[in-house]
């Protein structure tokens, strides 16, 4: 186990980072001209960046980046 140290204003800048990335992500996952394969591994990406997010942000804004079941979101 591994353990990190952080003020709030890291924090905060933290999961400012990670939620730009999940939106960028969510807006090319949408385009369809990205192959389904290249999809798949920006699907593996949004989870392990969710799974960050919800160590530094508070539940209510972790709601609103809940992986949603769509084609690319299994």
């Amino acid at each position: 186990m591994l353990g990190l140290l952080v003020n709030d204003i890291e924090q905060r800048e933290m999961e400012y980072l990670i939620k730009r990335e999940l939106e960028e992500l969510l807006f090319d996952m949408q385009d369809p001209r990205i192959d389904s394969l290249v999809k798949t591994a920006m699907n593996d990406r949004y989870r392990a960046l969710f799974q960050l997010l919800r160590r530094v942000a508070s539940n209510e804004e972790v709601q609103k980046y809940i992986p949603q079941n769509n084609k690319y979101m299994n």
